[in-house]
């Protein structure tokens, strides 16, 4: 693994813990995103344990590099239904960038460890 490779991870892993964790806990934000969103409160949490569970296969990755690129395939998923439940309700585009942006990172260190999914074929 290189070096940009673990500090990417770490930084996504920081990014889905908090965003995970505030979900769950139902930071006022989240409610009203998921409300703009027109979806239900109980998918913000199945949202939040997806992105947490998403988080613990990254840290794993620091012990199993092939880990890495499954918990990227993981989160890219829910980065592409978040993008695509924003482009549903019309949202602009300062808050539809940002699944694009972390889709972004994710494939950037998905593809830096492909070699992982590989191992586990």
């Amino acid at each position: 693994m290189t070096v940009l490779s673990i500090v990417l991870q770490s930084l996504l892993i920081a990014y889905y813990v908090f965003s995970g964790s505030a979900k769950i806990a139902g930071a006022k934000y989240w409610v009203d995103v998921f409300n703009g969103l027109k979806l239900p409160q109980w998918f913000r949490v199945i949202t939040g344990l997806v992105q947490l569970a998403g988080a613990a296969v990254l840290i794993i990755g620091y012990w199993y590099a092939e880990a890495v690129a499954w918990g990227g395939i993981w989160l890219g998923f829910t980065m592409l239904v978040a993008f695509f439940a924003h482009i549903r309700v019309k949202d602009s585009f300062g808050k539809t960038v940002q699944p694009v942006v972390f889709l972004a990172l994710i494939v950037v260190v998905t593809l830096m460890n492909a070699d992982g999914i590989m191992n586990l074929l």
